[in-house]
C-alpha cells in the first residue's frame, strides 16, 4: 500500500464533492452509466461539454455555499500545458462565476511549459524528468481568500493537495475541492 504524506491526508479530510464515477479505461464491463461517466469525462478535458459541467458545478457550489459563494475564489487546478488549462478551463471558469457569483481565479494563474499527465507517469520505469510546468500565481489576489479548487479527475489527492497547500502558502483558505468525477475501481 502506498504511503500517503501527510499533505494529501489533510485534503482529504477537506470537503470534497465528486459528481460522477470514474472508471480507466482498463476496466471494462462498466455499464452504460459508467460509459456515460467516462464519455463525459473525455469530452470535458478535450474542451467540449463545459456547458453541462458548468451547470453542474454551479447548482452544487450554491447547495453547498448558498449565497456565500460570492465570497469565494473558483480556481481550477491547472492541466498539463498551458493549451490543455486554456481550452478546458478559461471559458469554463467564467461560466461557472457568472452562474454562482463566486470570484474568478482563472487570470490569477499562469501556465507555461508541459508536465507528463499522470497516467503517463506510470508507464514510466525510471524517475527523470523529461517534461517541466510551471505555474505562475498571483500570490497577493491568493491572500486571505477563501477558495474552492476544481479539477476534472479525483484519483490520489496529490494534484489538488500540492495545488492547495501553495495557495495556503499564499495566504489562501482552501475550504473544498469540486470534481468532475471520482476515480473508481471497482464496478458495483
Amino acid at each position: 500500500m502506498a504511503k500517503v504524506d501527510e499533505i494529501t491526508k489533510r485534503f482529504w479530510n477537506k470537503l470534497i464533492v465528486a459528481y460522477v464515477k470514474y472508471y480507466p479505461k482498463r476496466i471494462k464491463n462498466v455499464g452504460l452509466e459508467g460509459e456515460i461517466a467516462r464519455s463525459l469525462v473525455y469530452s470535458f478535458k478535450s474542451g467540449e461539454s463545459q456547458e453541462i459541467v458548468a451547470q453542474e458545478t454551479a447548482k452544487r457550489l450554491k447547495e453547498t455555499f448558498g449565497e456565500k459563494v460570492e465570497e469565494l475564489v473558483f480556481t481550477c487546478i491547472p492541466a498539463s500545458s498551458a493549451e490543455k488549462n486554456e481550452a478546458r478551463y478559461k471559458a469554463f471558469s467564467e461560466r461557472v462565476c457568472e452562474l454562482t457569483g463566486a470570484i474568478n481565479a482563472y487570470d490569477h494563474i499562469k501556465v507555461s511549459g508541459e508536465r507528463l499527465a499522470v497516467h503517463e507517469n506510470r508507464k514510466v520505469s525510471e524517475k527523470k524528468i523529461t517534461k517541466v510546468q510551471v505555474i505562475e500565481f498571483d500570490e497577493d489576489f491568493f491572500k486571505g481568500k477563501n477558495c474552492i479548487c476544481f479539477d476534472d479527475v479525483l484519483t490520489s489527492g496529490k494534484s489538488w493537495a500540492a495545488f492547495g497547500h501553495k495557495l495556503e502558502e499564499f495566504g489562501a483558505n482552501v475550504i473544498a475541492g469540486f470534481f468532475l468525477s471520482k476515480t473508481t475501481y471497482k464496478v458495483a
